[in-house]
């Protein structure tokens, strides 16, 4: 059946009719996008015309669609936007009984409702007053009534924005930027809101508003298609929710892309990403088109004032004014704040002019023309393989260039040229990344960590190598499998394209390979185990790789969000560094089993063999990375207490129950010279880094109290614990990965390693060590790394005697410890 069937059909069934038609409609799954919403559309006017007429409305009154509804795009849950338009001459109580005659039946609907009443002047004046109330009416549509009425309307209306472009577009403008602050971008939300993000709906709608003033216009290359793709997803969005909403929920994407045929919640997203993209695009073009164009404006007053209305200097012959370019490079210059191509430049003839006039703009602080971009994107002669040694200066100089680089990047990106000169860079565009530590899509993370390591190129040796590497070490995760891996080999035939030597691409490959090597290894590792130091210098292999990698890791993580780096783990990388330079520098790592335990460890482990109870000290002062950054990374607490069962899971539910985070641990058996007078037998030493999830620090002495009632068993911190995991927010459709548990291969002589990864939850390392009391084994060490919601806790874990499990011992205690935490 089609529309105008079932238009006809429930034309005068009223309520009923027209719900049931709608329903009809909005499950035809032949049809959808542009011609389901424009159905939709004709089969509401209908359905409202009819309620007009049947009110018996007096003469000069009209029904009118506006905003969204005036466009004739109604999503499945969207607004009806109305305005009921008289011109003032019928009994004001005739019009609110017409008024209520339309807008009840709408509401016995159910439907969302936006309405007002007003005479034509009546509605100038609010647009006056209300910047929304004006776009509104900027899609005024009759419905029904006195179409010379709405006609005469749209008609001031529309002047009314001409005239008064100066003043109310950059009242939007400012509305757009507060929106998109407060919202965050489009094309980088894991839950985007479609409408109001930056480069959402609202924002295309304001691209319009623009275009109607005739100030500016956008970009109108791919306009459309985004938006009618945005639009399209906000329909199956309100199909699979049953809800009017435009926020794109994670648990509901699966559906939205069964809902539009797409293979997954991913090709979703990148979908969207894509569309939104288009939108900023076009958005920071035309604002900044509109803002050059009003700042002519105002000056041109001035500049008369100054000549005396007469010629001279500033103008040509014909009167014009003069325009000044500034040389920025060869083939670009600099004209009225933008980057453009020099009058002589020909990019048909000149490969390297892309990069250089966009190294020239990302230096200069400078956004390049959009006349500029689509020229040498239309024109350009593409770069021979390898690139000359220009052209890589030049891609080195604009990703040098600091938080600059970003604008540049987007407008060689939006025209295609980006993918052009790096083919692989098509796989991870608008990529999303399912990770919430991640704030950015993997392309823009891979333009953030250049950025980032922009201000740390003094630390190295190779800035160029440096910059390139960020550019490129997620390059993989376009890629099925580890991206690390995948990564390797395509640094590898990037770097060769760029035109870098064998030896630089050997460095580049490595670099990408191992970028996750040095962070990973300082927050899951014993760095006192030399196997852990003499690992990462075997995969390092130069002192300028690592002084690389170092640089790399800081980078990626700043550039990853606020979760990933932090003074404490800055502290763990560096200490790893300075280790592994050591070994490569010739040096022999310590052994830590030839170590003795300090003066205070000895001092807290009498004492505690001497009562028979904990003793701990717990140091108030942070401690920090460096002196002129004093950034704590955490306190230390050291406990000492006679060697009895169940001490791990005891420490670690009380610092739990105390909201201290613990970021690692390390427990030794220290036994006493018979000769110091406090009896005999081991006494178990637990030095602890930890930090206060918030608030000040408790007390030691009820650490100590609520120790000692935990090793008793007065004090049960399963139940505790468990009232406190309760207490959090659930996020409703979301369920956590199971726990998984492995055999870490880590070749070390000392311990055997188990890796923990598992949802971060108060107590999780309670929980791991009443798993593994037992299991008859020894926890020598543990090491917690926490990012967002996933936790990794590494335990170092030996037999009772202190020998190594063998492999059956290792995977058995791994799917025991799996099984519980279960």
């Amino acid at each position: 059946m089609t529309s105008l069937e079932v238009s006809e059909e429930t034309e005068d069934s009223g309520p009923g009719g027209y719900a049931a038609a709608r329903l009809l409609l909005l499950h035809e799954k032949e049809r959808s996008g542009p011609p389901r919403r424009a159905a939709l559309a004709r089969l509401t006017d209908d359905w409202l015309a009819a309620l007009f007429a049947a009110a018996a409305p007096p003469r000069g009154v009209a029904l009118v669609a506006v905003g969204g509804y005036g466009r004739a795009e109604l999503s499945p849950r969207s607004d009806l936007d109305l305005l009921l338009l008289h011109d003032g001459t019928a009994d004001k109580a005739a019009i609110a009984a017409l008024a209520d005659r339309i807008w009840y039946p709408i509401w016995d609907l159910g439907l969302a409702l936006d309405h007002s009443v007003r005479t034509a002047a009546e509605a100038r004046a609010t647009a006056a007053d209300d910047l929304k109330v004006h776009l509104g009416l900027l899609d005024a549509r009759p419905l029904a009534g006195d179409h010379g009425l709405v006609a005469a309307l749209r008609t001031t209306v529309l002047a009314d924005w001409r005239n008064q472009a100066p003043e109310r577009l950059p009242e939007l403008d400012a509305l757009c930027r507060e929106r998109a602050e407060r919202m965050g971008e489009l094309q980088f939300l894991l839950e985007p809101d479609l409408k109001e993000a930056r480069g959402g709906l609202r924002d295309a709608q304001a691209l319009r508003a623009v275009a109607a003033s005739w100030l500016a216009d956008a970009p109108r290359e791919g306009l459309d298609s985004a938006r009618r793709r945005l639009l399209d997803a906000r329909d199956a969005l309100h199909l699979a929710t049953g809800r009017a909403t435009d926020r794109l929920a994670l648990q509901e994407q699966d559906a939205v892309a069964a809902e539009l045929g797409l293979l997954d919640a991913d090709t979703l997203l990148r979908e969207v990403y894509e569309a939104a993209r288009t939108i900023s695009y076009a958005t920071d073009v035309t604002w900044r088109e509109v803002n050059r164009v009003l700042k002519a404006r105002s000056a041109r007053p001035r500049l008369r004032a100054l000549l005396g209305g007469r010629g001279g200097a500033g103008r040509t012959a014909t009167g014009k004014p003069t325009v000044e370019r500034t040389p920025l490079a060869e083939g670009v210059v600099e004209m009225d704040g933008e980057v453009v191509l020099a009058r002589t430049a020909r990019p048909e003839r000149d490969p390297v002019l892309p990069l250089r006039a966009a190294a020239a703009a990302a230096q200069s602080a400078l956004p390049i023309s959009l006349h500029a971009v689509r020229r040498l994107a239309a024109t350009a002669t593409p770069l021979p393989v390898p690139w000359p040694a220009e052209a890589r200066e030049e891609l080195v100089t604009l990703l040098g260039a600091g938080e600059a680089t970003v604008p540049v990047w987007e407008a060689l990106e939006a025209e295609g040229i980006i993918t052009r000169l790096l083919p692989d860079w098509e796989r991870v565009r608008c990529r999303p990344q399912r990770n919430p530590v991640h704030t950015w899509t993997v392309d823009r993370h891979l333009v953030e960590t250049a950025v980032r390591a922009s201000s740390l190129t003094r630390r190295v040796g190779r800035p160029d190598l440096l910059l390139v590497a960020a550019l490129l070490h997620d390059i993989g995760k376009g890629w099925p499998g580890d991206h690390s891996v995948a990564g390797e080999t395509i640094a590898r035939d990037l770097a060769t394209r760029i035109g870098f030597d064998r030896a630089d691409v050997v460095t580049l490959a490595t670099a990408v390979r191992h970028h996750l090597l040095l962070v990973e290894t300082a927050t899951r590792r014993d760095l006192d185990d030399p196997a852990t130091v003499r690992a990462v210098a075997t995969a390092v292999g130069t002192v300028g790789t690592l002084e690389l990698l170092h640089a790399l890791t800081e980078a990626d993580a700043l550039a990853t969000g606020p979760a990933a780096w932090s003074a404490w783990r800055a502290s763990l990388v560096a200490d790893l560094v300075k280790r592994v330079a050591g070994v490569l520098a010739g040096e022999t790592p310590p052994d830590p089993e030839a170590a003795a335990p300090s003066a205070e460890q000895e001092r807290l482990a009498i004492e505690a063999l001497r009562t028979g109870e904990p003793v701990l000290a717990l140091h108030t002062e942070p401690v920090v990375v460096e002196p002129e950054e004093p950034e704590p990374v955490g306190v230390e607490l050291v406990i000492a207490l006679p060697d009895q069962p169940g001490v791990l899971p005891a420490v670690a539910g009380v610092l739990a129950l105390h909201r201290l985070t613990v970021r690692a641990a390390d427990l030794r058996a220290v036994d006493l010279p018979l000769d110091l007078g406090a009896g005999s037998g081991p006494v178990l030493v637990l030095d602890w880094r930890v930090a206060a999830e918030y608030g000040s620090l408790p007390e030691a002495a009820r650490l100590r109290a609520d120790l000692v009632r935990a090793l008793d068993g007065s004090l049960d911190i399963p139940a505790r614990l468990a009232e406190r995991e309760a207490a959090y927010p659930r996020r409703r459709g979301l369920t956590a990965p199971p726990p998984r548990v492995t055999v870490a291969a880590a070749d070390s002589r000392l311990a055997t390693v188990i890796e923990v990864r598992a949802q971060d939850a108060p107590g999780l390392l309670h929980r791991i060590g009443r798993a593994l009391e037992g299991a008859a084994v020894r926890v020598r060490s543990a090491h917690v790394s926490t990012l967002g919601a996933n936790a990794v806790d590494t335990l170092y874990v030996t037999r009772p005697d202190g020998s190594l499990l063998s492999d059956e011992e290792a995977i058995d205690l791994a799917r025991a410890l799996e099984s519980a935490l279960r």
